[in-house]
């Protein structure tokens, strides 16, 4: 977003956020929606400056988060699963919103996180994880990096009393193959015959939006901007995502006739 931020005396600086909602497939990935973060802490004059609409109200980056979800859901956007970072993830008011519209997802939480088990106790993540046998944990690949495939130790544990409606719920548990210490858990809800590997490829699909800012940013000049209007960033914002978008369904087109293409 444009912001005017004071950041010293005398001097000012923009200063821009955004929320973004990227969508992955086998056939490649890109951003299809963004809003402009605007702080609490703004003043109705600083709103005024940066052209931003009376109507606009304070929203956190979890609302812009449902709003984003609810137009991809609306528009019919064709998709199986989400998964968002810590940010989102450890909200347990996010999580319940998406198991309301049947929304499956995996979402990243912090070790100290609490869960409801089968047996309607709540525990801390870290205590459920240390309790897995050796033979719960299953090395697979989160799907390729950079150096390759990025193979971890996996593990699930079921939770949650009640599983209704055909979806079940679980905590997903990353551990590095270096360092057992190194942890990441998920917070999972999805169908009952979901796999072990199937979260895994949700939990690795997380990486995709920074794949998408990385191009977006190269080759389609998403940060190549400096504007302090409202109307400005958002233009010049959508502008870049459509040529992302263009980008990605041309190379898709490519490889479909299994040409060559430099990603």
């Amino acid at each position: 977003m444009t912001v005017i931020e004071i950041r010293a005396p005398g001097r000012t600086e923009n200063w821009q956020v955004g929320t973004f909602l990227a969508y992955a497939s086998t056939k490649g990935r890109a951003l299809i929606d963004r809003e402009l973060y605007l702080p609490a802490s703004w003043t109705e004059d600083r709103c005024r400056d940066a052209g931003v609409p009376d109507e606009v109200l304070f929203a956190t980056k979890t609302e812009h988060f449902k709003a984003m979800l609810l137009r991809a859901v609306e528009a019919g956007v064709p998709f199986a699963w989400v998964t968002v970072d810590e940010a989102y993830g450890q909200s347990k008011s996010l999580r319940w919103w998406m198991e309301q519209r049947a929304i499956s997802h995996v979402m990243c939480v912090k070790t100290s996180d609490t869960v409801i088990t089968r047996s309607a106790s709540g525990r801390r993540v870290d205590e459920l994880v240390a309790g897995l046998a050796p033979q719960a944990w299953k090395r697979l690949s989160a799907g390729k990096g950079s150096h390759g495939e990025r193979m971890y130790q996996w593990a699930r544990i079921p939770i949650r009393i009640w599983w209704e409606n055909g979806h079940g719920h679980w905590v997903l548990t990353q551990r590095s193959l270096k360092d057992p210490t190194d942890l990441a858990c998920y917070v999972c809800y999805g169908p009952i015959a979901t796999r072990l590997k199937d979260l895994v490829r949700v939990a690795g699909a997380r990486w995709a939006v920074e794949e998408c800012f990385q191009t977006a940013k190269g080759d389609c000049g998403l940060d190549h901007y400096q504007v302090r209007l409202c109307h400005a960033w958002y233009r010049h914002i959508t502008l870049a995502m459509a040529a992302l978008a263009a980008l990605t369904a041309v190379r898709a087109q490519e490889l479909s006739k299994g040409e060559a293409v430099v990603a």
